[in-house]
């Protein structure tokens, strides 16, 4: 996996875009990587939590243009490079039955910011920023943005960021929602250490079946997410973890899950 850099250590995947020198643009070649990356921690028990990230001084600028076709007559599909790349990738992060760290750093542009926004928590440095960049070369956001963006902060500013194409700072981002955390920038690894082994010593399906009701809570009737908790709950009844925390909690000791 040359443009993934994937790595693992307690209980933690890392999983990092490796094209430094296109800041971390994608290619399909990124794509099949990431894939192959993705499908390792659905199928690791061992993996209790992953760190999506790039390398070098960007996060991720989105699409590689390089990598499309302009020849008239033949130009690349870009309904069919979506349905066949960023809406699979987009998806199987959403469902990923463990917790998601997106680390930003430098730019997050495009399908790149879109990819932070997907996983289940963002921490940034003060020194990053997310750019809706499609409107500037006369494409609408993809990559689940225009789903993300109202729904984390408003259509007014979701519009905003979409038909004008600026910059969003990382500490404004997170001053209306759009992310976690904005930290400074010599503080973003050791805080995303820090949360990573935390989420990988918590019980994993619980935290999974939180992020199951939290989306479905975006679409569901309020008696549809009673029931859906009233499911969840009754499954992680009779899980391990759940055994584990209550006698922990009454032997008046830490915990130690094994996410089962």
């Amino acid at each position: 996996m040359n443009t993934i850099e994937f790595t693992r250590d307690e209980g933690v995947a890392r999983v990092a875009l490796n094209r430094p020198d296109k800041l971390n643009s994608f290619t399909r070649q990124m794509h099949a990587d990431l894939r192959e990356a993705i499908t390792q921690c659905e199928r690791d028990e061992t993996i209790r939590a992953v760190v999506i990230t790039g390398n070098g001084r960007a996060f991720c600028a989105g699409q590689d243009l390089a990598d499309l076709s302009f020849e008239p007559g033949n130009m690349s599909d870009l309904g069919a490079l979506i349905q066949d790349n960023f809406n699979p990738l987009i998806r199987r992060i959403q469902a990923l039955p463990k917790p998601v760290i997106a680390r930003v750093h430098g730019i997050a542009a495009g399908a790149g910011a879109n990819l932070a926004l997907a996983c289940d928590i963002v921490l940034a440095a003060r020194s990053a920023s997310f750019l809706q960049a499609f409107v500037n070369i006369g494409l609408v956001p993809d990559s689940g943005g225009t789903w993300f963006l109202p729904h984390r902060i408003g259509v007014a500013r979701a519009m905003g960021l979409a038909m004008l194409g600026e910059k969003l700072s990382a500490e404004q981002a997170e001053q209306w929602g759009l992310i976690w955390r904005c930290l400074d920038d010599d503080q973003l690894d050791a805080a995303v250490s820090r949360m990573a082994g935390k989420l990988a010593s918590m019980p994993t399906r619980a935290l999974a079946a939180s992020k199951q009701a939290i989306h479905a809570a975006l679409t569901n009737e309020l008696t549809q997410q009673l029931d859906l908790e009233r499911d969840l709950q009754a499954s992680l009844g009779s899980s391990q973890d759940y055994a584990e925390g209550v006698n922990a909690f009454l032997q008046k000791r830490a915990p130690k899950f094994e996410g089962r």
